[in-house]
Protein backbone atom coordinates (compact mmCIF):
# COMPACT_ATOMS: atom_id res chain seq x y z
CA UNK A 1 0.00 0.00 0.00
CA UNK A 2 1.34 3.81 -0.79
CA UNK A 3 2.57 5.71 1.91
CA UNK A 4 1.42 8.67 -0.18
CA UNK A 5 -1.50 10.87 1.20
CA UNK A 6 -4.52 10.79 -0.73
CA UNK A 7 -5.37 13.44 -2.60
CA UNK A 8 -7.83 16.05 -1.62
CA UNK A 9 -11.12 16.33 -3.45
CA UNK A 10 -11.15 18.58 -7.08
CA UNK A 11 -14.72 18.72 -7.32
CA UNK A 12 -16.28 22.00 -7.20
CA UNK A 13 -18.18 21.97 -4.58
CA UNK A 14 -17.63 20.72 -1.10
CA UNK A 15 -19.42 17.76 0.53
CA UNK A 16 -23.14 18.92 2.21
CA UNK A 17 -24.34 16.50 4.86
CA UNK A 18 -27.58 15.40 4.08
CA UNK A 19 -30.53 17.15 6.33
CA UNK A 20 -32.51 14.57 7.92
CA UNK A 21 -36.30 14.94 7.95
CA UNK A 22 -38.04 13.53 11.09
CA UNK A 23 -41.35 13.18 9.32
CA UNK A 24 -40.20 11.48 6.32
CA UNK A 25 -37.88 9.64 8.19
CA UNK A 26 -40.75 8.67 10.71
CA UNK A 27 -42.93 7.47 7.33
CA UNK A 28 -40.20 5.44 5.73
CA UNK A 29 -39.52 3.76 8.84
CA UNK A 30 -43.41 2.70 9.40
CA UNK A 31 -43.23 1.38 5.37
CA UNK A 32 -40.49 -0.59 6.05
CA UNK A 33 -42.07 -2.16 9.32
CA UNK A 34 -45.39 -3.02 6.95
CA UNK A 35 -42.68 -4.61 4.27
CA UNK A 36 -40.62 -6.35 6.60
CA UNK A 37 -42.75 -7.52 9.26
CA UNK A 38 -46.07 -7.72 7.46
CA UNK A 39 -47.01 -4.92 10.25
CA UNK A 40 -50.11 -2.92 10.53
CA UNK A 41 -49.74 0.50 9.77
CA UNK A 42 -52.44 1.71 12.41
CA UNK A 43 -50.11 -0.12 14.98
CA UNK A 44 -46.38 0.84 13.84
CA UNK A 45 -47.47 4.81 13.82
CA UNK A 46 -48.33 5.68 17.21
CA UNK A 47 -45.14 4.42 18.98
CA UNK A 48 -43.28 5.91 15.85
CA UNK A 49 -44.95 9.18 16.21
CA UNK A 50 -44.07 8.87 20.66
CA UNK A 51 -41.15 8.35 19.56
CA UNK A 52 -40.54 11.27 17.41
CA UNK A 53 -41.72 13.94 19.81
CA UNK A 54 -39.88 12.53 22.88
CA UNK A 55 -36.67 12.73 20.33
CA UNK A 56 -37.37 16.07 18.63
CA UNK A 57 -39.53 17.85 21.20
CA UNK A 58 -43.15 18.97 21.09
CA UNK A 59 -42.35 22.11 19.13
CA UNK A 60 -40.00 20.66 16.76
CA UNK A 61 -42.14 17.64 15.68
CA UNK A 62 -45.84 19.37 16.16
CA UNK A 63 -49.10 18.07 15.06
CA UNK A 64 -48.97 18.85 11.85
CA UNK A 65 -45.73 17.29 11.71
CA UNK A 66 -47.66 13.95 12.88
CA UNK A 67 -50.57 14.77 10.50
CA UNK A 68 -48.06 14.71 7.45
CA UNK A 69 -46.59 11.73 8.92
CA UNK A 70 -49.54 10.13 8.94
CA UNK A 71 -51.08 10.81 5.77
CA UNK A 72 -47.84 10.34 4.06
CA UNK A 73 -47.94 6.54 4.95
CA UNK A 74 -51.31 5.66 4.99
CA UNK A 75 -51.86 7.76 1.67
CA UNK A 76 -48.78 6.01 0.15
CA UNK A 77 -49.88 2.39 1.20
CA UNK A 78 -53.69 2.98 -0.40
CA UNK A 79 -51.88 4.05 -4.04
CA UNK A 80 -49.36 1.86 -4.09
CA UNK A 81 -50.80 0.07 -7.23
CA UNK A 82 -51.13 3.19 -8.90
CA UNK A 83 -47.92 4.26 -7.59
CA UNK A 84 -45.98 0.93 -8.85
CA UNK A 85 -47.72 1.69 -12.30
CA UNK A 86 -46.53 5.10 -12.50
CA UNK A 87 -42.96 3.48 -11.23
CA UNK A 88 -42.94 1.24 -13.61
CA UNK A 89 -42.96 3.60 -16.38
CA UNK A 90 -40.25 5.33 -15.36
CA UNK A 91 -37.83 2.63 -14.21
CA UNK A 92 -35.71 1.13 -16.51
CA UNK A 93 -35.91 -2.65 -14.94
CA UNK A 94 -39.19 -4.09 -13.34
CA UNK A 95 -40.11 -2.96 -10.12
CA UNK A 96 -39.26 -6.61 -8.41
CA UNK A 97 -35.91 -5.89 -9.25
CA UNK A 98 -35.81 -2.41 -7.11
CA UNK A 99 -34.17 -2.61 -3.43
CA UNK A 100 -37.51 -2.55 -1.23
CA UNK A 101 -36.18 0.25 0.31
CA UNK A 102 -35.71 1.82 -2.16
CA UNK A 103 -38.90 1.64 -3.97
CA UNK A 104 -40.21 2.67 -0.62
CA UNK A 105 -38.65 6.21 -0.53
CA UNK A 106 -39.55 6.35 -4.43
CA UNK A 107 -43.52 5.84 -3.52
CA UNK A 108 -43.02 8.34 -0.95
CA UNK A 109 -41.95 10.32 -3.09
CA UNK A 110 -44.42 9.62 -5.72
CA UNK A 111 -47.30 10.08 -3.59
CA UNK A 112 -46.15 13.63 -2.63
CA UNK A 113 -45.85 14.64 -6.02
CA UNK A 114 -48.96 12.82 -7.20
CA UNK A 115 -51.58 12.70 -4.75
CA UNK A 116 -50.62 15.90 -1.71
CA UNK A 117 -50.63 19.44 -2.66
CA UNK A 118 -46.77 19.39 -1.94
CA UNK A 119 -45.06 21.85 -4.59
CA UNK A 120 -43.20 19.82 -7.02
CA UNK A 121 -39.83 21.08 -6.26
CA UNK A 122 -39.99 20.49 -2.08
CA UNK A 123 -41.92 16.82 -2.71
CA UNK A 124 -38.30 16.19 -5.01
CA UNK A 125 -35.71 17.76 -3.26
CA UNK A 126 -37.24 16.49 0.44
CA UNK A 127 -37.42 12.75 -0.91
CA UNK A 128 -33.97 12.67 -2.20
CA UNK A 129 -32.37 14.02 1.27
CA UNK A 130 -34.55 11.12 2.37
CA UNK A 131 -32.70 9.45 0.15
CA UNK A 132 -29.38 10.54 1.16
CA UNK A 133 -29.93 9.49 4.65
CA UNK A 134 -31.13 6.34 4.64
CA UNK A 135 -30.18 4.68 1.11
CA UNK A 136 -26.66 6.64 0.45
CA UNK A 137 -25.65 9.42 -2.01
CA UNK A 138 -25.38 6.62 -5.21
CA UNK A 139 -28.85 5.46 -4.49
CA UNK A 140 -30.05 8.83 -3.95
CA UNK A 141 -29.28 10.13 -7.63
CA UNK A 142 -31.22 7.41 -8.89
CA UNK A 143 -34.14 8.37 -6.81
CA UNK A 144 -33.97 12.05 -7.63
CA UNK A 145 -33.53 10.66 -11.91
CA UNK A 146 -37.11 8.87 -11.64
CA UNK A 147 -38.75 10.92 -9.66
CA UNK A 148 -37.76 13.77 -12.25
CA UNK A 149 -39.50 11.74 -14.86
CA UNK A 150 -42.71 11.03 -12.14
CA UNK A 151 -43.28 15.07 -11.79
CA UNK A 152 -43.73 15.03 -15.85
CA UNK A 153 -47.34 14.97 -14.96
CA UNK A 154 -50.06 15.22 -12.86
CA UNK A 155 -51.71 12.24 -11.80
CA UNK A 156 -54.88 12.20 -13.93
CA UNK A 157 -52.64 12.55 -16.95
CA UNK A 158 -50.53 9.25 -15.73
CA UNK A 159 -53.51 7.21 -15.50
CA UNK A 160 -54.26 8.36 -19.22
CA UNK A 161 -51.13 6.75 -19.74
CA UNK A 162 -50.61 3.72 -17.25
CA UNK A 163 -54.60 2.35 -16.80
CA UNK A 164 -56.09 0.41 -19.82
CA UNK A 165 -59.31 1.85 -21.57
CA UNK A 166 -62.40 1.06 -19.76
CA UNK A 167 -63.83 -0.20 -22.22
CA UNK A 168 -60.87 -2.74 -23.19
CA UNK A 169 -60.61 -4.45 -19.50
CA UNK A 170 -63.52 -2.79 -17.08
CA UNK A 171 -61.93 -4.47 -14.03
CA UNK A 172 -58.06 -3.45 -14.60
CA UNK A 173 -58.97 -0.08 -15.02
CA UNK A 174 -60.33 0.66 -12.09
CA UNK A 175 -57.93 -1.19 -10.50
CA UNK A 176 -54.81 0.58 -11.90
CA UNK A 177 -57.09 3.81 -11.37
CA UNK A 178 -58.12 2.94 -7.95
CA UNK A 179 -55.37 1.06 -6.29
CA UNK A 180 -56.48 -2.15 -5.75
CA UNK A 181 -56.10 -5.50 -6.76
CA UNK A 182 -57.71 -7.34 -9.58
CA UNK A 183 -59.28 -9.46 -8.01
CA UNK A 184 -60.72 -7.39 -5.01
CA UNK A 185 -62.02 -5.19 -8.05
CA UNK A 186 -63.83 -8.41 -9.31
CA UNK A 187 -64.79 -9.56 -5.81
CA UNK A 188 -66.61 -6.42 -4.33
CA UNK A 189 -68.53 -5.60 -7.78
CA UNK A 190 -70.09 -9.58 -7.89
CA UNK A 191 -71.42 -8.66 -3.74
CA UNK A 192 -72.62 -4.84 -4.53
CA UNK A 193 -73.53 -5.27 -7.69
CA UNK A 194 -74.91 -2.65 -10.25
CA UNK A 195 -73.48 -0.34 -12.37
CA UNK A 196 -70.03 1.29 -13.03
CA UNK A 197 -71.06 4.34 -10.88
CA UNK A 198 -71.53 2.05 -7.60
CA UNK A 199 -68.31 -0.08 -7.47
CA UNK A 200 -65.99 3.54 -8.05
CA UNK A 201 -67.76 5.17 -5.56
CA UNK A 202 -66.84 1.99 -3.45
CA UNK A 203 -63.63 1.86 -4.54
CA UNK A 204 -63.16 5.72 -3.61
CA UNK A 205 -64.24 5.78 0.01
CA UNK A 206 -61.90 2.75 0.56
CA UNK A 207 -59.23 5.44 -0.48
CA UNK A 208 -60.45 7.92 1.90
CA UNK A 209 -59.18 7.98 5.41
CA UNK A 210 -62.27 7.91 7.76
CA UNK A 211 -62.74 9.34 10.75
CA UNK A 212 -62.21 7.90 14.40
CA UNK A 213 -65.65 6.44 15.58
CA UNK A 214 -66.30 6.36 19.57
CA UNK A 215 -68.56 4.20 21.17
CA UNK A 216 -70.36 5.28 24.17
CA UNK A 217 -70.35 2.22 26.54
CA UNK A 218 -74.26 2.33 28.03
CA UNK A 219 -74.42 2.70 31.90
CA UNK A 220 -70.48 3.56 31.81
CA UNK A 221 -70.90 6.85 29.45
CA UNK A 222 -73.19 8.72 27.76
CA UNK A 223 -72.78 10.32 23.69
CA UNK A 224 -74.16 13.44 25.39
CA UNK A 225 -70.56 13.52 27.27
CA UNK A 226 -68.81 12.51 24.42
CA UNK A 227 -70.21 14.92 21.73
CA UNK A 228 -68.76 17.80 25.21
CA UNK A 229 -65.67 16.99 23.65
CA UNK A 230 -63.73 19.04 20.95
CA UNK A 231 -64.31 18.27 16.95
CA UNK A 232 -66.92 15.79 18.20
CA UNK A 233 -70.30 15.22 16.05
CA UNK A 234 -73.45 12.56 16.60
CA UNK A 235 -72.67 9.22 14.61
CA UNK A 236 -74.93 8.32 11.50
CA UNK A 237 -76.88 5.79 12.77
CA UNK A 238 -75.60 4.13 16.44
CA UNK A 239 -77.34 6.04 19.24
CA UNK A 240 -74.25 5.50 21.24
CA UNK A 241 -71.59 6.49 18.36
CA UNK A 242 -70.17 9.58 18.34
CA UNK A 243 -67.71 10.78 15.15
CA UNK A 244 -63.93 12.57 15.92
CA UNK A 245 -63.69 14.83 13.01
CA UNK A 246 -60.70 17.00 12.01
CA UNK A 247 -58.61 14.17 13.49
CA UNK A 248 -59.60 13.93 16.33
CA UNK A 249 -57.16 11.75 19.25
CA UNK A 250 -59.10 9.44 21.03
CA UNK A 251 -56.56 9.12 23.61
CA UNK A 252 -57.39 12.58 25.11
CA UNK A 253 -61.15 11.68 25.50
CA UNK A 254 -61.29 10.83 29.31
CA UNK A 255 -63.94 8.47 28.81
CA UNK A 256 -62.11 6.45 26.93
CA UNK A 257 -59.18 6.32 28.57
CA UNK A 258 -60.86 5.37 31.49
CA UNK A 259 -62.86 2.35 29.63
CA UNK A 260 -66.15 3.96 29.89
CA UNK A 261 -66.36 4.54 26.04
CA UNK A 262 -63.94 2.99 22.98
CA UNK A 263 -62.68 3.20 19.18
CA UNK A 264 -65.54 1.24 17.46
CA UNK A 265 -66.41 1.93 13.76
CA UNK A 266 -70.44 2.53 13.50
CA UNK A 267 -70.92 -0.88 11.77
CA UNK A 268 -69.55 -3.01 14.41
CA UNK A 269 -71.65 -1.44 16.47
CA UNK A 270 -74.78 -1.96 14.23
CA UNK A 271 -73.91 -5.43 14.30
CA UNK A 272 -74.38 -5.38 18.35
CA UNK A 273 -77.29 -3.91 18.61
CA UNK A 274 -79.08 -6.03 15.91
CA UNK A 275 -78.04 -9.22 17.92
CA UNK A 276 -79.24 -7.49 21.16
CA UNK A 277 -82.91 -6.05 19.76
CA UNK A 278 -83.56 -9.46 17.94
CA UNK A 279 -86.69 -10.78 18.72
CA UNK A 280 -87.13 -13.68 21.01
CA UNK A 281 -88.60 -16.86 21.92
CA UNK A 282 -88.58 -17.39 25.73
CA UNK A 283 -86.08 -16.07 28.58
CA UNK A 284 -83.37 -13.91 27.49
CA UNK A 285 -80.77 -14.43 30.15
CA UNK A 286 -77.21 -15.73 28.77
CA UNK A 287 -75.71 -14.70 25.83
CA UNK A 288 -71.89 -15.84 24.00
CA UNK A 289 -69.38 -13.66 22.09
CA UNK A 290 -67.85 -16.59 20.71
CA UNK A 291 -64.99 -14.70 18.89
CA UNK A 292 -64.98 -11.72 21.28
CA UNK A 293 -61.04 -10.78 20.84
CA UNK A 294 -59.89 -7.92 20.66
CA UNK A 295 -63.24 -6.57 22.94
CA UNK A 296 -64.95 -4.24 21.25
CA UNK A 297 -68.23 -5.77 20.42
CA UNK A 298 -67.75 -7.61 23.50
CA UNK A 299 -68.18 -4.64 25.53
CA UNK A 300 -71.00 -3.09 23.99
CA UNK A 301 -73.07 -6.35 24.40
CA UNK A 302 -71.90 -6.40 28.41
CA UNK A 303 -73.46 -3.33 28.72
CA UNK A 304 -76.49 -4.26 26.73
CA UNK A 305 -76.90 -6.94 28.76
CA UNK A 306 -76.47 -5.55 32.47
CA UNK A 307 -79.10 -3.04 31.36
CA UNK A 308 -82.17 -6.66 31.12
CA UNK A 309 -80.10 -8.22 34.17
CA UNK A 310 -78.19 -10.68 31.73
CA UNK A 311 -74.88 -12.33 31.79
CA UNK A 312 -72.52 -11.92 29.05
CA UNK A 313 -69.96 -14.94 28.23
CA UNK A 314 -66.99 -13.61 25.81
CA UNK A 315 -64.95 -16.50 24.23
CA UNK A 316 -61.78 -15.93 22.59
CA UNK A 317 -59.30 -18.55 21.67
CA UNK A 318 -55.85 -16.50 21.87
CA UNK A 319 -55.03 -15.92 25.60
CA UNK A 320 -53.31 -12.83 25.14
CA UNK A 321 -56.56 -11.72 23.39
CA UNK A 322 -58.71 -13.03 25.58
CA UNK A 323 -56.29 -10.37 28.22
CA UNK A 324 -57.42 -7.84 25.62
CA UNK A 325 -61.24 -8.88 26.15
CA UNK A 326 -61.16 -8.96 29.73
CA UNK A 327 -59.61 -5.16 29.77
CA UNK A 328 -62.37 -3.97 27.58
CA UNK A 329 -65.20 -5.38 29.72
CA UNK A 330 -63.30 -4.16 33.29
CA UNK A 331 -65.95 -2.11 34.94
CA UNK A 332 -69.03 -3.37 33.31
CA UNK A 333 -72.16 -2.70 35.80
CA UNK A 334 -73.46 -6.16 35.19
CA UNK A 335 -71.74 -9.59 35.35
CA UNK A 336 -69.81 -10.84 32.62
CA UNK A 337 -67.33 -14.06 32.30
CA UNK A 338 -64.46 -13.79 30.11
CA UNK A 339 -62.55 -17.52 28.79
CA UNK A 340 -59.84 -18.46 26.54
CA UNK A 341 -61.61 -21.10 24.66
CA UNK A 342 -61.42 -22.84 20.76
CA UNK A 343 -65.48 -21.70 19.47
CA UNK A 344 -65.16 -24.53 17.12
CA UNK A 345 -64.65 -26.99 20.41
CA UNK A 346 -67.36 -25.44 22.78
CA UNK A 347 -66.54 -25.44 26.47
CA UNK A 348 -70.17 -25.24 27.40
CA UNK A 349 -73.15 -27.40 27.04
CA UNK A 350 -75.29 -27.27 23.72
CA UNK A 351 -78.09 -24.73 23.97
CA UNK A 352 -76.76 -23.20 26.63
CA UNK A 353 -77.11 -19.37 25.48
CA UNK A 354 -80.47 -17.27 24.18
CA UNK A 355 -78.12 -14.73 21.80
CA UNK A 356 -74.67 -15.63 20.22
CA UNK A 357 -72.80 -14.01 18.08
CA UNK A 358 -70.04 -14.86 15.91
CA UNK A 359 -67.89 -11.89 14.36
CA UNK A 360 -65.54 -14.80 12.18
CA UNK A 361 -62.18 -14.09 11.16
CA UNK A 362 -61.91 -13.71 7.69
CA UNK A 363 -59.98 -11.63 5.12
CA UNK A 364 -60.85 -8.10 6.10
CA UNK A 365 -61.81 -6.86 2.74
CA UNK A 366 -64.48 -4.79 4.87
CA UNK A 367 -61.73 -2.34 6.37
CA UNK A 368 -59.80 -1.55 3.72
CA UNK A 369 -60.30 2.43 4.65
CA UNK A 370 -58.41 1.49 7.96
CA UNK A 371 -56.07 -1.06 7.03
CA UNK A 372 -55.14 -0.21 3.45
CA UNK A 373 -51.99 -2.57 3.48
CA UNK A 374 -54.79 -5.68 3.70
CA UNK A 375 -55.46 -5.08 -0.33
CA UNK A 376 -51.88 -6.09 -1.07
CA UNK A 377 -51.50 -8.67 1.53
CA UNK A 378 -54.33 -10.77 0.70
CA UNK A 379 -54.67 -13.24 -1.46
CA UNK A 380 -57.70 -15.27 -3.61
CA UNK A 381 -56.58 -18.39 -1.86
CA UNK A 382 -56.47 -16.98 1.75
CA UNK A 383 -60.78 -17.02 1.49
CA UNK A 384 -60.04 -21.13 0.96
CA UNK A 385 -58.36 -21.10 4.27
CA UNK A 386 -60.70 -19.19 6.08
CA UNK A 387 -63.82 -21.19 5.01
CA UNK A 388 -63.30 -24.69 7.19
CA UNK A 389 -63.45 -21.96 10.31
CA UNK A 390 -65.99 -19.79 9.18
CA UNK A 391 -68.25 -22.57 8.45
CA UNK A 392 -67.11 -24.34 11.70
CA UNK A 393 -67.79 -21.36 13.99
CA UNK A 394 -71.23 -20.70 12.45
CA UNK A 395 -72.35 -24.32 13.30
CA UNK A 396 -71.13 -23.99 16.67
CA UNK A 397 -72.98 -20.95 17.34
CA UNK A 398 -76.06 -22.48 16.17
CA UNK A 399 -75.77 -25.47 17.99
CA UNK A 400 -74.97 -23.65 21.52
CA UNK A 401 -77.63 -21.21 21.18
CA UNK A 402 -81.53 -22.97 22.78
CA UNK A 403 -84.57 -23.32 20.47
CA UNK A 404 -86.63 -20.16 19.86
CA UNK A 405 -82.90 -18.12 20.61
CA UNK A 406 -81.05 -16.19 17.78
CA UNK A 407 -77.67 -16.11 16.59
CA UNK A 408 -75.80 -12.83 14.35
CA UNK A 409 -73.25 -14.31 12.13
CA UNK A 410 -71.15 -10.70 11.12
CA UNK A 411 -67.49 -10.78 9.10
CA UNK A 412 -65.74 -8.01 8.45
CA UNK A 413 -65.86 -8.49 4.35
CA UNK A 414 -68.42 -8.21 1.91
CA UNK A 415 -66.97 -11.14 -0.34
CA UNK A 416 -69.30 -13.59 -1.14
CA UNK A 417 -67.88 -16.39 -0.20
CA UNK A 418 -67.42 -15.37 3.68
CA UNK A 419 -70.69 -14.25 3.99
CA UNK A 420 -73.80 -15.54 1.96
CA UNK A 421 -72.28 -18.97 1.34
CA UNK A 422 -71.15 -19.73 4.18
CA UNK A 423 -74.72 -18.84 5.58
CA UNK A 424 -75.99 -21.22 2.88
CA UNK A 425 -74.06 -23.97 3.42
CA UNK A 426 -74.52 -24.56 6.70
CA UNK A 427 -78.09 -23.94 7.03
CA UNK A 428 -78.35 -27.05 4.89
CA UNK A 429 -77.86 -29.04 7.84
CA UNK A 430 -79.85 -27.54 10.03
CA UNK A 431 -83.31 -27.37 8.92
CA UNK A 432 -84.54 -26.56 12.05
CA UNK A 433 -83.61 -22.74 11.97
CA UNK A 434 -84.70 -19.64 9.86
CA UNK A 435 -83.32 -16.20 8.77
CA UNK A 436 -84.90 -13.30 10.54
CA UNK A 437 -85.21 -9.96 8.76
CA UNK A 438 -82.08 -7.83 9.93
CA UNK A 439 -83.28 -4.34 8.34
CA UNK A 440 -85.91 -3.72 10.96
CA UNK A 441 -82.91 -3.95 13.76
CA UNK A 442 -81.17 -1.29 11.99
CA UNK A 443 -83.54 2.02 12.08
CA UNK A 444 -83.19 4.57 9.77
CA UNK A 445 -80.23 3.08 7.84
CA UNK A 446 -81.38 2.96 4.10
CA UNK A 447 -79.66 1.24 0.89
CA UNK A 448 -79.70 -2.35 3.38
CA UNK A 449 -80.82 -4.16 0.09
CA UNK A 450 -83.50 -7.05 -0.15
CA UNK A 451 -82.74 -8.89 2.75
CA UNK A 452 -83.24 -10.57 5.00
CA UNK A 453 -79.34 -10.29 5.98
CA UNK A 454 -77.70 -7.17 6.14
CA UNK A 455 -74.54 -6.06 4.26
CA UNK A 456 -72.74 -2.36 5.22
CA UNK A 457 -70.54 0.23 2.15
CA UNK A 458 -68.25 2.39 3.80
CA UNK A 459 -69.78 4.76 0.63
CA UNK A 460 -73.27 4.16 1.45
CA UNK A 461 -73.13 4.16 5.39
CA UNK A 462 -69.80 5.64 6.07
CA UNK A 463 -69.01 2.27 8.05
CA UNK A 464 -66.59 -0.85 7.38
CA UNK A 465 -68.47 -3.15 5.15
CA UNK A 466 -69.77 -5.27 7.87
CA UNK A 467 -72.15 -8.06 7.16
CA UNK A 468 -74.46 -9.72 9.31
CA UNK A 469 -77.26 -12.36 8.94
CA UNK A 470 -79.84 -12.90 11.89
CA UNK A 471 -80.66 -16.97 12.35
CA UNK A 472 -83.19 -18.36 14.98
CA UNK A 473 -83.40 -21.95 15.76
CA UNK A 474 -86.99 -23.25 15.40
CA UNK A 475 -87.01 -26.90 16.60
Amino acid sequence: MSDQPRRPRTSGKPYRRPKKDPVRILAFEALRAVDERDAYANLVLPPLLRKAREKEGPETFDARDAALATELVYGTLRRQGTYDAVLSACVDRPLGEVDPPVLDVLSLGAHQLLGTRIPTHAAVSATVELARVVLGDGRAKFVNAVLRKVAQHDLDGWLERVAPPYDDDPEDHLAVVHSHPRWVVSALWDSLGGPRAGIEDLLRADNERPEVTLVARPGRATAEELLEEDAAVPGHWSPYAVRLTEGGEPGAVAAVRDGRAGVQDEGSQLVALALANAPLDGPDRRWLDGCAGPGGKAALLAALAAERGALLVASEKQTHRAGLVARALEGNPGPYQVIAADGTRPAWRPGSFDRVLVDVPCTGLGALRRRPEARWRRRPEDLEGFAPLQRGLLRTALESVRVGGVVGYATCSPHLAETRAVVADVLKQYPDTELLDARPLLPGVPDLGEGPDVQLWPHLHGTDAMYLALIRRTG
